[in-house]
């Protein structure tokens, strides 16, 4: 196994709520005061700054050096797409091995109690719907799709299709997030489902029912990366990166879908089958079977599913039945999503998954605490992966 690229040192977060009431910078404030606290540094030794999303929705990069009284010497900001939590954490340990900082600070935050529904009048300006056409992301307000679910409903019916998967099986997702949420005192949702639950929810855009979309709150996470000679030095263990791959794109790529599966996509282009063969797992001699909890995006289950599939966790169109019984629940063989995960813990773009697998690796999971675990993945139906290690 190579040697580490980086090491989080500090994880903090300003709590998960449907309205908190704060604004993005307030909340930003609480959640790097705790990641601080959590590593033992000072805002001065603190020289690297990367924020994901902006302004209205977060808060720019220069606004928090400011507020927040950090003086530092690399900075950069991802805009306002969800799907950048990989890539922030990876400028972070590129930052870090060119010695373009020592203490590399990462701050996500979000305060979507302000917007209104996806689609509505109050959501005018989202940052896909803005895009020419909507962009590949699918929002296409001609064409009637005006959320995300448009795009990766499509691409779910298309999925169940090919594969002749039976809809009901995508419920065991929902559940054992739910289950695992129960034990996470953070989490919004943490009321029992159970499936005849999940199976009356309302669709949304069929055949995606409410129970299957995660949960908008208002959030703010902060991570402190260090250099690995520099980590052993702080306050808690570090969790160290052991490989990492970049978020793909392509004609084949498409945010809510595996290659060939999502919105003008190429069919047949062979990569559908070739997710398996991936790059940080090449780069850390791991595989998935050496994994021992995964956390994903999961902005809908299916997601879920795909990343599953992507990463060779199952062969292609297995997924479904693949999650059955209990499979990846915290006593099952890939325990996935342990927080609740955007489905109940709330809606953080992956950034409650990345503190989850901090606490996995540290053993300070509590009552959903994986027995015995030493690698933890990040993954992504669209592509991108990191691999921790302690």
């Amino acid at each position: 196994m190579r040697t580490p690229l980086a090491s989080i040192v500090g994880v903090g977060a300003a709590g998960f709520a449907r309205r908190s009431g704060l604004s993005p910078v307030a909340l930003a404030d609480v959640a790097v005061a705790a990641a601080l606290a959590d590593c033992g540094l000072d805002r001065s030794e603190v020289d690297g700054l990367i924020t994901h999303i902006g302004s209205p929705r977060g808060a720019d990069y220069d606004t928090l050096a400011r507020t927040l009284g950090l003086y530092v010497r690399f900075a950069g900001q991802t805009w306002a797409h969800g799907r950048f939590t990989a890539t922030v954490l990876q400028h972070a340990a590129m930052a870090l091995s060119h010695g373009l900082a020592d203490h590399v600070l990462c701050v996500a935050t979000f305060r979507n109690s302000i917007w209104g529904k996806h689609g509505s009048t109050r959501f005018p300006d989202h940052s896909e719907a803005m895009r020419t056409g909507g962009g590949p992301h699918s929002e296409d307000l001609t064409a009637g799709l005006a959320a995300p679910i448009g795009g990766a409903a499509l691409a779910t019916q298309r999925y169940l299709h090919t594969y002749s998967v039976d809809p009901a099986k995508i419920g065991a997702v929902a559940l054992a997030q739910r289950k695992a949420a129960a034990h996470n005192p953070a989490a919004v949702m943490r009321t029992p489902l159970d499936l005849e639950t999940y199976l009356d929810s309302p669709y949304v855009v069929e055949p995606l029912r409410r129970l299957d979309c995660s949960v908008p709150v208002d959030t703010a996470v902060a991570v402190v990366l260090a250099r690995p000679d520099r980590a052993r030095d702080l306050a808690r263990p570090p969790v160290d990166i052991l490989g990492m791959q970049g978020l793909p794109a392509g004609p084949d790529e498409f945010v809510f879908a595996p290659p060939e599966l999502g919105i003008a996509q190429v069919t047949g282009s062979g990569r559908r089958a070739a997710g398996t063969r991936t790059a940080v797992f090449r780069q850390t001699g791991l595989g998935p079977d050496d994994i021992d909890t995964l956390h994903c995006y999961d902005g809908f289950t299916t997601q879920v599913l795909w990343t599953l599939e992507r990463f060779g966790f199952c062969k292609e169109g297995e997924a479904a039945d693949w999650v059955q019984g209990g499979r990846i629940e915290l006593d099952g063989d890939l325990p996935t999503n342990t927080s609740g995960g955007h489905l109940s813990e709330g809606h953080s773009n992956g950034w409650g998954q990345t503190m989850e697998i901090v606490r996995q690796l540290r053993g300070q999971a509590g009552g959903r605490q994986v027995a015995d675990c030493s690698t933890a993945m990040w993954a992504t139906t669209f592509g991108d992966a990191i691999i921790y290690g302690r």
